[in-house]
């Protein structure tokens, strides 16, 4: 029998499972429980890498992937990252309960693959997750120009496709049209242009690179876990989370 790759958006644990078994613990009577199953391990990242299940999905085994986006972005793996050879890694992420609604924003920063700090922030109580991820992408944007200023190499890691494409890809051709787009609205404009402004000075100096959530990145889901905190908290400042560096206990806060 082939291999296949199972995507679970919603059950008792979220993510890319390669049994059945598996995958059937985390949704078998989980009400609203939502997944699907992939020929190969890229259809199912593909499919998962937006965090959000798809409008069609069903508590159907099976199902085929909409194709990858020309321009779009390559996805690392927990082996991948953990072999780049960089002195920072910071990963990102933002949350949202419900989407629009109230958001915040966490970051986790490994010196030497080892956790360094957490941080969490940026409560909007009228918010949305792109937002979210935003703000936490530019936050790692900041700490990365002191880093870099202190000559470490740095990489940040973040869960959203949209917050890497809108500043390593599509701002360059939204500034030359005057920022404007044939779309029309770009939303989060103000805070895109400032990210763009600095990703600009750092691009030859850091790389912003994609992983997908909740599939058992520790560095991906420990900000995750600050980013729920950040919405239970109401923490408008973004700061340092000064609690024991607990990784398991951190583990076992609320996921987004």
């Amino acid at each position: 029998m082939a291999q296949k790759f199972y995507v679970v958006w919603k059950g008792r644990q979220t993510g890319i499972f390669t049994d059945w078994a598996t995958c059937k613990s985390h949704v078998d009577g989980f009400n609203g429980a939502r997944y699907k199953s992939f020929k190969t391990r890229s259809e199912a990242e593909s499919a998962f890498g937006g965090k959000s299940s798809p409008s069609s999905a069903t508590s159907s085994r099976s199902s085929t992937a909409k194709k990858p986006a020309a321009n779009s972005v390559k996805t690392y793996t927990a082996q991948e990252i953990l072999a780049l050879n960089a002195e920072v890694k910071i990963f990102t992420d933002g949350g949202c309960d419900p989407n629009p609604g109230k958001a915040g924003s966490g970051v986790a920063v490994y010196r030497q693959n080892q956790l360094e700090s957490l941080w969490l922030g940026l409560f909007n109580p009228n918010g949305t997750n792109n937002t979210a991820e935003l703000n936490a992408l530019n936050q790692a944007l900041i700490m990365a120009k002191k880093e870099t200023e202190a000559n470490q190499s740095t990489v940040i890691f973040c869960d959203s496709k949209y917050s890497i494409q809108c500043i390593t890809q599509w701002a360059a051709n939204w500034e030359k049209k005057g920022w404007k787009k044939a779309g029309g609205e770009i939303k989060n404009l103000e805070l895109i242009q400032e990210m763009f402004t600095r990703y600009q000075q750092l691009k030859s100096k850091i790389k912003i690179l994609h992983v997908n959530g909740h599939v058992g990145v520790e560095g991906n889901e420990l900000a995750d876990r600050m980013s729920m905190l950040a919405i239970k908290s109401k923490e408008v400042p973004f700061s340092q989370y000064h609690d024991t560096l607990d990784v398991e206990t951190i583990l076992a806060m609320q996921a987004g």
